[in-house]
C-alpha cells in the first residue's frame, strides 16, 4: 500500500448528505460521539479507508484474526429530515503529517463523490472543567457558524490551532467547494470523556435538527467521573506522601547540620 485509499462495500443512494468526522484525539471526544451516533441511529457501514501513514500493527480479535487499522464510512437515512448521515471514525489518527493531508483530501474527495456539501467535524478543547463542558466552534461560512452559535457553541480565542483531521478538512474544504464547521467540546484531555461528546452531541443536534436522544450516554457518564474522582484521589495521596517525604529529608539534613 503506497497511498490512502477507500474501498467501498456497498453502493448507497443518499439525501443531501452531511458527513460527520470524529477520529480519536483528546478526551477521545470525536470518537465517542461518532461511535454513539453510530449505535443509536443504527447506521450501515458501506466503506473503509485505509493508509501507510496509520502505526505499523494489526488488530487481533478474540478468534485470531487479524485486520489492518483502518477509518469506516457509516450511512444513516433520515426519514423525517432533510439531509441523511455520513458518519466517519477510525482506529487511528495519521501519524504523519503528510499523511494528514493526504487523509483529509481523500476524505474530501470521497464526499464530492457522495455529493455532500457540508462536513462537522468533532474534536476535543483541552480546558479544566468544573460545570458543563462548552463548545467551540470554527466554520468556513457565516451562516453555518450563526447555526452553531444558536444551538449554544461558543467562539474561540482567535488564534488557536485546531490539530489534525478536525482542522484540516476545515482548511481544505474550500477548495472542493464544501462547507465545513468544527465543533470541540471542553476535556481534561488525559481519558475518555463522553460528558463533552455529549455537550457536542447536543449543539450537533440542535444546529441540523436531527432527533436524537442522548440519555444513553449517562451511564457512560457516571463511570467516567467515578474515574477521574478515582485518579484525582489517588493523586492526593500522592501529593500527601510526597511531602511527608519531604519534611523527614529536612529533619535528617537539620540533626546532620
Amino acid at each position: 500500500m503506497k497511498e490512502t485509499y477507500i474501498k467501498e462495500i456497498k453502493k448507497v443512494e443518499l439525501k443531501d448528505p452531511i458527513l460527520i468526522e470524529g477520529l480519536p484525539g483528546l478526551g477521545l471526544v470525536g470518537k465517542i460521539a461518532i461511535r454513539y451516533l453510530i449505535k443509536s441511529l443504527k447506521t450501515e457501514k458501506f466503506a473503509y479507508l485505509f493508509s501507510p501513514h496509520f502505526p505499523y500493527y494489526v488488530l487481533v480479535n478474540n478468534k485470531g484474526s487479524v485486520r489492518l487499522l483502518r477509518g469506516t464510512f457509516n450511512f444513516w437515512k433520515n426519514k423525517n429530515g432533510k439531509n441523511d448521515l455520513i458518519l466517519f471514525t477510525g482506529d487511528s489518527q495519521s501519524q504523519t503529517i503528510e499523511g494528514q493531508y493526504e487523509i483529509a483530501d481523500c476524505m474530501l474527495n470521497f464526499s464530492q463523490k457522495h455529493k455532500v456539501k457540508t462536513i462537522v467535524t468533532i474534536g476535543g478543547y483541552r480546558k479544566e472543567i468544573a460545570e458543563k463542558p462548552k463548545v467551540y466552534v470554527a466554520a468556513t461560512t457565516s451562516n453555518l457558524l450563526n447555526q452553531a452559535l444558536e444551538a449554544g457553541a461558543i467562539v474561540g480565542k482567535s488564534g488557536s490551532p485546531i490539530v489534525g483531521t478536525a482542522g484540516l478538512i476545515l482548511g481544505l474544504a474550500g477548495f472542493k467547494k464544501i462547507k465545513a464547521l468544527c465543533l470541540l467540546g471542553e476535556t481534561r484531555g488525559y481519558m475518555p470523556d463522553p460528558l463533552a461528546a455529549k455537550s457536542v452531541l447536543e449543539v450537533l443536534r440542535a444546529t441540523f435538527e436531527v432527533e436524537l436522544d442522548l440519555d444513553g450516554l449517562n451511564e457512560e457518564i457516571t463511570k467516567a467521573e467515578t474515574m477521574v474522582t478515582r485518579l484525582q484521589k489517588i493523586e492526593e495521596k500522592r501529593v500527601l506522601q510526597a511531602e511527608e517525604i519531604r519534611k523527614e529529608e529536612d529533619k535528617k539534613t537539620t540533626y546532620i547540620s
